[in-house]
């Protein structure tokens, strides 16, 4: 098994083809896993719950110009078209087999701009995006992969612009998942990368980031949910006094 992921190396980071390509890569995962019941089963039973928190922060949130940051499984780069109105939403991934589902899901493709990136390295130009979303991405990815993504997104965000993260919650060593142990193995060993995710401060990693390229961030909304194993939060970027600004242009 771990070695199979060397056939989907092309084009692809060394992480996610070696820890994920069973899930991401692979044609007939692909299908398997986009079915909602399935997609449901692995967030026990709180995907609807979860896009509509996140749903609900776009109402709130600028929708000039949109980005949704990797692809996802189930309905929600089509909700997200259709609650940014006449705008169109920009959708990057790496992966082609995503962005061809994610295509096949707009009609006509209208309203979709789909682009393939490492969300590692972003082409755009700073100050491009009014809000990003990032929807069950982060822990998916080593640390630095991590640093590196979010680094990219307060370069490309503008000031007053919204970075909505659905993830993970915070440690939950009360949460009845974690606290049984062999139910805690399963999951960090489907997910190798979760425990580090944990374990990070999201508004201290985001302030660090944003400070070189002269921005800060608060938190502007945090919503817990299934006893806070999840969470949707809101970061409003602002520009910030004495810092070096730099970036694509």
């Amino acid at each position: 098994m771990f070695r199979f992921y060397r056939y989907f190396l092309d084009g692809m980071p060394v992480y996610l083809a070696r820890y994920y390509w069973w899930a991401y890569l692979w044609p007939k995962a692909v299908w398997f896993f986009d079915h909602q019941f399935i997609i449901n089963a692995i967030l026990f039973g709180q995907y609807n719950k979860l896009m509509s928190a996140t749903l609900e922060r776009l109402k709130q949130a600028p929708v000039e110009r949109v980005l949704q940051l990797t692809c996802v499984y189930g309905s929600l780069t089509p909700n997200l078209i259709r609650y940014i109105g006449p705008g169109v939403l920009h959708l990057t991934d790496v992966a082609t087999v995503q962005l061809r589902l994610a295509q096949a899901k707009v009609t006509g493709g209208h309203g979709l701009c789909a682009t393939r990136m490492n969300a590692e390295q972003l082409g755009y130009r700073s100050d491009s995006f009014s809000t990003i979303v990032l929807f069950f991405l982060l822990h998916e990815m080593p640390p630095e992969a991590r640093r590196h993504t979010l680094s990219e997104c307060m370069r490309i965000l503008k000031p007053g612009g919204s970075l909505i993260l659905t993830e993970y919650g915070e440690l939950p060593a009360r949460h009845w998942l974690y606290r049984i142990a062999p139910v805690r193995r399963i999951i960090t060993w489907l997910e190798p990368f979760l425990d580090s995710f944990w374990h990070e401060d999201m508004r201290l990693l985001l302030h660090e980031l944003a400070q070189p390229v002269g921005k800060d961030v608060e938190i502007i909304s945090h919503r817990c949910i299934f006893a806070s194993f999840y969470r949707v939060t809101e970061f409003r970027l602002a520009r910030s006094s004495g810092s070096a600004q730099g970036g694509k242009s």
